[in-house]
């Protein structure tokens, strides 16, 4: 018989102790109604309709319109600014600056700043004060916005529509409709669907134990302990329009003036990728990541947060830093005599 050493058995006995905590820790977030993204556009499809946000159909080529488009700077009225310049998909898919800025170099007016676009698909609603329910809603706001990309809807379509090379694309795609805003806004909407971004913390939903440091294991723990997940729960951590200022008032309210909707509430940002997406909150107020744990804490839950469970939940989120996909920058069509001129 094969003799196990003491220091052997304790060895096991650790393991599997770590083992059976981290399945419990896995059960423990699933429970709380966390869950891991969707790993294709049947799944999306699927998840979409159990949320009740209606899509059109996808394809490739839909997507690979909606890309060119997502990067056209000629959508807007100074032919300079894109989807891509308040979303940009080089820094974690916002713009890196408290409040956006658009036509004319005017800042958000309400001060808001711009969300993250990756994963913005699996939101159950759209723009801060969840005024839209899908992406293709959504995409038609920013381009008419005057102080966004100011370029009303039949302007947009006559730019479209006056590049050859744009026209045969949409009836390839879109059939005799063609070019019009709906369809623009669609296909922009079809390319944002693929902007889905798998973490190692998905992996650890999967049943991969060892995909999160015992760090950030630790960091999960808190996070569920102190309740955060009552607001950042579902395949997105967010996502879904939530009361605001709950236990508390937040410190910086004044600034930009933004209420939320009619009852108040205000669209809980997904915390993907959070740790790239600072500075924090709809006005962009706090650019330290621990700083908006514990003004969440107090504002949302009505609890001090130390700084080290703050440091602890921190690192957690870094496990939710995903990867993105491959997107080559596109070349466009080039301009005919029929293009609108650029109005600055």
């Amino acid at each position: 018989m094969k003799k196990i050493s003491l220091m052997s058995l304790t060895s096991i006995l650790v393991a599997s102790t770590l083992s059976l905590s981290a399945a419990s820790l896995v059960q423990e977030a699933k429970d709380a109604g966390l869950a891991p993204l969707p790993k294709n556009q049947n799944e999306v499809d699927n998840y979409l309709s159990e949320i009740g946000v209606s899509f059109s159909p996808f394809s490739v080529a839909k997507a690979e319109l909606g890309k060119k488009l997502y990067f056209e700077p000629r959508l807007s009225k100074s032919g300079l600014i894109s989807c891509n310049t308040c979303h940009n998909l080089g820094l974690g898919g916002s713009d890196g600056i408290a409040a956006a800025v658009g036509h004319k170099w005017t800042a958000n007016p309400a001060h808001l700043n711009s969300p993250t676009v990756y994963n913005s698909v699996l939101n159950s609603a759209q723009f801060w004060d969840g005024r839209s329910k899908n992406l293709v809603e959504q995409a038609k706001g920013p381009i008419q916005a005057e102080p966004e990309m100011a370029t009303p809807a039949k302007l947009a379509v006559s730019k479209i529509a006056s590049l050859p090379e744009y026209v045969e694309e949409f009836k390839k795609v879109y059939g005799s409709k063609g070019v019009t805003f709906d369809n623009i806004a669609d296909a922009i909407a079809n390319f944002e669907r693929t902007l889905i971004t798998p973490s190692r913390f998905d992996k650890f939903l999967e049943g991969d134990e060892g995909a999160l440091t015992s760090k950030e294991k630790e960091g999960l723990k808190v996070f569920l302990d102190k309740g955060c997940v009552a607001c950042h729960n579902g395949i997105n951590l967010g996502g879904t329009m939530q009361p605001f200022q709950v236990a508390g008032q937040y410190k910086f309210s004044s600034l930009g003036g933004f209420k939320g909707d009619e009852n108040g509430m205000v669209k809980a940002p997904t915390l993907r990728n959070i740790t790239e997406t600072a500075p924090y909150f709809h006005n962009g107020a706090l650019w330290s990541l621990q700083d908006a744990i514990k003004e969440m804490g107090s504002v949302q839950l009505g609890i001090e947060i130390s700084n080290k469970e703050a440091q602890a939940i921190e690192t957690f989120f870094n496990s939710l830093k995903g990867d993105k996909p491959t997107i080559t920058y596109p070349q466009f069509p080039r301009a005919t005599q029929k293009t609108p001129k650029p109005e600055l």
